[in-house]
């Protein structure tokens, strides 16, 4: 059973909220995962409720998990697990990954740092860099995430194979030779956690663009652009929903919704090029009217609060080739 609003009666607070209540749901397993009865269960369950959520409307989705990504410190581990098992769907949906696999890929984003949740909140709050003991957790922490994962009932050799192996020097995989599923699995799943943690903020650095999170993680490939890199493009954008992007006459802007074509998305202008914040937000299709994207910017670029029911219901009725005042 669906547990998302029927798509004739779509109330985008009730799909902000489901998103929500996912989020909240998710971190009080990760917190105690050895107080959880039926462990597996109920990650397979946040599993079909996040396939739910992403098939109802996917823009909305990526527009609420970047808005997170980039603005959210506060249970940055929870967080950040969620992310990187949305993109780990949407990414195994583009690589055709046998259902099984992905499956296990899912699973394993979302629980590959279970044995370091606290942690992880709290470096996100720290101005200083790790301390020695923090580091040391850090690194031991995939293979102490794998064994709190059998403790707690978790059989799937791949699933925790994907764990155990996810910040390991993995080999770059040659087109045309066959790779072991764990292996290659891993390496989608480290794709994606780089990418969405470069976007993330800290109390001791700011987030960075998408476009430089990307860039950086294709620099990590020392030349070689994978099919994962190359799927993310395909499927989020160069600039996805929930980021934030200069245009051309210099204003600052949202990005609402993607478009058949990457970088070319519909957007919401938020401040002029005075620094001013618009009365009423200007939408443009950039691809159609209106001034196309000069950079994407990073999240702390734009400090004002957005009602984000408001923007995506605007968003979903809008026409492309015409500007609208929201």
């Amino acid at each position: 059973m669906s547990m998302v609003p029927d798509a004739e009666t779509t109330n985008y607070e009730d799909l902000l909220s489901l998103w929500g209540d996912l989020e909240s749901s998710l971190g009080m397993l990760l917190a105690v995962p050895e107080n959880v009865e039926h462990f597996a269960q109920k990650i397979r369950q946040y599993d079909r409720w996040l396939q739910d959520l992403l098939s109802e409307d996917g823009d909305t989705g990526l527009y609420l998990l970047f808005q997170m990504a980039g603005t959210s410190i506060a249970g940055y581990s929870t967080t950040h697990s969620l992310i990187c098992a949305a993109l780990c769907h949407v990414i195994a949906l583009e690589l055709k990954l046998p259902p099984v696999q992905r499956d296990s890929l899912v699973a394993a984003a979302m629980t590959m740092n279970i044995a370091m949740t606290a942690l992880q909140d709290e470096l996100a709050e720290q101005p200083e860099r790790p301390s020695i003991e923090q580091q040391s957790h850090i690194t031991e922490h995939s293979a102490k995430s794998c064994m709190l994962l059998a403790r707690v009932g978790i059989h799937d050799e791949l699933w925790l194979g994907i764990v155990a192996s996810h910040h390991e020097t993995l080999p770059l995989p040659s087109p045309g030779q066959p790779t072991d599923p764990t292996t290659r699995l891993a390496h989608v799943l480290q794709i994606i956690d780089r990418y969405a943690a470069m976007i993330s903020p800290r109390r001791s650095r700011p987030g960075r663009s998408v476009t430089d999170s990307l860039r950086m993680v294709i620099a990590m490939g020392k030349g070689h652009i994978d099919d994962v890199a190359q799927s993310l493009v395909r499927y989020v954008g160069l600039c996805p929903p929930g980021t934030y992007v200069r245009l051309e006459n210099q204003d600052l802007a949202v990005v609402l919704r993607r478009t058949p074509q990457p970088n070319q998305p519909l957007v919401a202008s938020l401040v002029n090029a005075r620094g001013e914040p618009y009365h009423q937000p200007r939408l443009y299709h950039t691809g159609v009217a209106g001034p196309r994207i000069q950079a994407a910017v990073p999240s702390n670029a734009i400090s004002l609060m957005i009602n984000h029911a408001v923007m995506l219901e605007v968003a979903r009725l809008h026409q492309p080739g015409q500007e609208t005042r929201v």
